[in-house]
């Protein structure tokens, strides 16, 4: 259930050399590889959440993450972010309302965030952020969810990029979501999940009892090419992937400089597949984009698809930069400016 023996190897080895985790908290993890990172997610989710769990999490999560808990009727606790994503104090502010070292029942036991090229917001969160958070997870006695699908999408110099939370832990509270799915093709469905052995061993009893392990074929076809490509070879196509990227993300942004200037605000992405914008003039962008976007070919995701509270206007959008040709990115962008002024004008006479 675990996985491939030799593939299991490769990813320890992969953590390692990545991580450079801590050695006593390296000792007590483990790994298990899962059907897509989505599915570990998913597993671990079902194994710390109960009815009306607290949920804390960042202000804009991906909407996967919402469909997981939102069966479970929880209490979000929402903390804000910004450009960089989650901001520390905000956390601290949220939290403040319990006692550190109580056992309070209504207490949330973890912190879900995506830290690296987030969706839907392309942040990466700066190191001295992650080490702020980590102390006051560590100060509340929170797990860490570290979703970081994006982490080898990431556009920065290599000594510009923050350490993981994983790599920075040392009490053994990071649970790290990893996935082949933006390097190597989603269809494999092929993630694997690091953190303390309890909680991975609670997640492989779950694969026992659901899909008894991820595929086979999947595991044997990685396993193998990462034993062609070696730890070199794997590095020198994940330079491949995300310089595909990162120029994909500039022609996207070359254009929304074009036509959205004054109309959108919006940070440049530094890691992910995403661009987020904020239309200051529009209270909502859901019509705007499922009713009246969507009749004249205009296929952007609004902003309250990752709320917490989707009853709460949203002024966000999300544009995609990973399927689209590139020499369409300078008409999107036109189209989704005619449709903005179109609305501002239908909003202010209403």
């Amino acid at each position: 259930t675990g996985g491939l023996p030799s593939l299991l190897k490769q990813l320890k080895e992969l953590q390692l050399s990545m991580h450079n985790p801590v050695p006593d908290t390296w000792a007590a993890s483990d790994i298990v590889v899962t059907a897509g990172s989505q599915d570990g997610l998913c597993k671990c989710l079902e194994v710390l959440l109960e009815p009306e769990s607290t949920v804390l999490l960042e202000e804009f999560v991906y909407s996967g993450t919402l469909s997981i808990i939102n069966p479970y009727k929880p209490k979000y606790e929402v903390v804000k972010s910004d450009s960089e994503g989650i901001i520390p104090e905000d956390l601290e502010k949220v939290l403040s309302k319990w006692t550190p070292g109580t056992d309070d029942p209504t207490a949330p036991k973890f912190l879900y965030i995506n830290p690296t090229g987030a969706n839907p917001t392309g942040t990466v969160l700066p190191e001295h952020r992650r080490k702020q958070v980590y102390q006051i997870c560590s100060k509340y006695n929170l797990l860490i969810l570290e979703d970081d699908p994006y982490f080898f999408l990431q556009f920065q110099s290599e000594s510009e990029r923050p350490a993981s939370f994983f790599s920075m832990d040392t009490e053994g509270r990071v649970i790290r979501f990893d996935s082949f799915s933006k390097i190597l093709s989603s269809g494999i469905r092929l993630g694997f999940v690091t953190g303390p052995k309890p909680i991975v061993d609670r997640v492989m009893l779950h694969m026992q009892v659901s899909v008894l392990h991820a595929s086979s074929l999947s595991q044997v076809l990685v396993s193998n090419l990462m034993e062609q490509w070696g730890p070199v070879g794997f590095q020198a196509h994940i330079q491949k992937v995300e310089n595909f990227y990162m120029e994909r993300r500039d022609v996207i942004l070359k254009a929304a400089d074009k036509h959205l200037k004054g109309l959108c605000e919006y940070s440049v992405p530094l890691g992910g597949m995403f661009l987020w914008m904020r239309v200051p003039e529009i209270t909502s962008t859901w019509d705007m984009i499922m009713e009246r976007g969507l009749a004249q070919n205009i296929m952007l995701m609004p902003g309250k698809a990752f709320q917490a509270d989707p009853e709460k206007p949203c002024q966000y959008l999300r544009a995609a930069f990973s399927v689209a040709p590139e020499k369409d990115f300078d008409l999107a962008m036109e189209r989704l400016a005619n449709l903005i002024r179109t609305e501002i004008e239908l909003q202010s006479t209403k």
